[in-house]
């Protein structure tokens, strides 16, 4: 398995979400710019996470996306799956035919590996990952330093 880009900056659009969103909806824009991902790339990503019941958008004026329901009842598992990522490690995508449409010598353990890692993102939720205090002073530091929007410094506390 490789987790991709899509699915890395799902799970971090969705934390950053988290973590934003007792002000009310957050703007894509806001995530972009904290996150350094392409606005454009995390507007394909929400739809994907809209998708999968995952988000909730509001239109105009003070609009944005919210979680769909508690970041506790949000795992990682269900943020990877919501933008079609697979974790799985074997070289056949589980389908037992890695070698001459057959099974390998080694696919128990890709498979058993796979498992782990799945239940491993099952268990954690958005909720836990935001209360580690690593996560917390990453996001201080983020709300805290300017961004730049069409080449103007903008500090996030007063948008």
């Amino acid at each position: 398995m490789k987790l991709t880009t899509r699915g890395r900056y799902a799970v971090t659009a969705m934390l950053d979400l988290a973590l934003h969103e007792t002000g009310g909806p957050v703007a894509l824009g806001d995530i972009s710019a904290r996150q350094d991902i392409s606005l454009s790339y995390l507007e394909q990503i929400f739809s994907r996470l809209r998708r999968g019941g995952l988000v909730l958008s509001t239109r105009g004026p003070g609009g944005g996306y919210r979680l769909s329901r508690d970041a506790a009842d949000i795992s990682v598992a269900q943020v990877v799956d919501a933008v079609d990522e697979n974790v799985e490690y074997t070289r056949c995508g589980g389908l037992e035919n890695c070698q001459n449409q057959q099974r390998c010598l080694t696919h128990d353990l890709w498979a058993s590996l796979s498992e782990h890692v799945r239940s491993f993102l099952d268990e954690v939720t958005l909720a836990r990952l935001m209360e580690r205090p690593a996560v917390r002073e990453v996001a201080a530091r983020q709300d805290a330093a300017p961004i730049h929007w069409a080449d103007s410094p903008v500090e996030l506390e007063n948008r």
